[in-house]
């Protein structure tokens, strides 16, 4: 019997990642929201060199533009997202701006003033998320991926600023983020480490890719 033949629960099993599954990386730019908008109508100024996922060492293809919702301190709509396509391995790179977490709606200003308020100042939740605008119930959501995430937030910031004496560790990742600045250390964090500011969903691999399993194909 062949592994063609086995039943499908008795096959063997590798990691792979989906072909059309996107990988996020930061758009090499710096500004507002209007200035980002300005600079999308050239797909070349920005086009990725080489793939991040598999490697390949050739300019990614146009792939057009998908819409992302952001609620940012100045703007709260909808904005392009370009996508270029690795003709080696079909999978999309997405290019995020720097103001924009993966995943969340709220932009980084709104979650770090939020943060901020409720963990740094102590206000009540909902003076904080009044002072944030937004709901509070999104805050408390915001608090806790951050009070999991804090801990292996401050070696991995210690390369921007000194660690500072704090009580804990929350209180000092906040510090720190405040003394690097919270765009400059997204920039680090999430350009050089692949870490997220509030940790990746639980969905998804360490490195905000998601993987799963698919079967292995029989031998040759």
């Amino acid at each position: 019997m062949n592994q063609s033949d086995l039943p499908l629960e008795n096959k063997p099993w590798e990691l792979a990642l989906p072909k059309a599954y996107p990988m996020q990386i930061l758009h090499p730019f710096a500004g507002s929201v209007q200035q980002y908008n300005e600079q999308l109508s050239d797909p070349d100024r920005h086009r990725p060199r080489h793939c991040p996922q598999c490697q390949a060492q050739h300019p990614l293809t146009g792939h057009g533009f998908y819409p992302r919702t952001l609620t940012g301190a100045a703007f709260d709509g909808v904005i392009r997202v370009r996508r270029y396509l690795c003709q080696s391995c079909q999978r999309t790179v997405s290019l995020l701006p720097e103001f924009v977490l993966p995943y969340l709606r709220s932009g980084v200003e709104v979650i770090a003033r939020f943060l901020l308020a409720r963990l740094l100042h102590g206000p009540r939740l909902q003076a904080a998320a009044a002072k944030a605008a937004m709901p509070y119930q999104r805050g408390q959501f915001w608090i806790r991926r951050f009070r999991r995430k804090a801990e292996a937030l401050c070696p991995a910031l210690a390369a921007l600023t000194p660690p500072p004496p704090a009580r804990d560790f929350i209180h000092r990742a906040l510090q720190m983020l405040e003394s690097a600045g919270w765009i400059a250390a997204h920039r680090f964090l999430f350009g050089h480490l692949r870490y997220h500011l509030l940790g990746w969903p639980r969905r998804l691999a360490p490195d905000g890719r998601r993987a799963t399993l698919s079967p292995a194909g029989a031998p040759a």
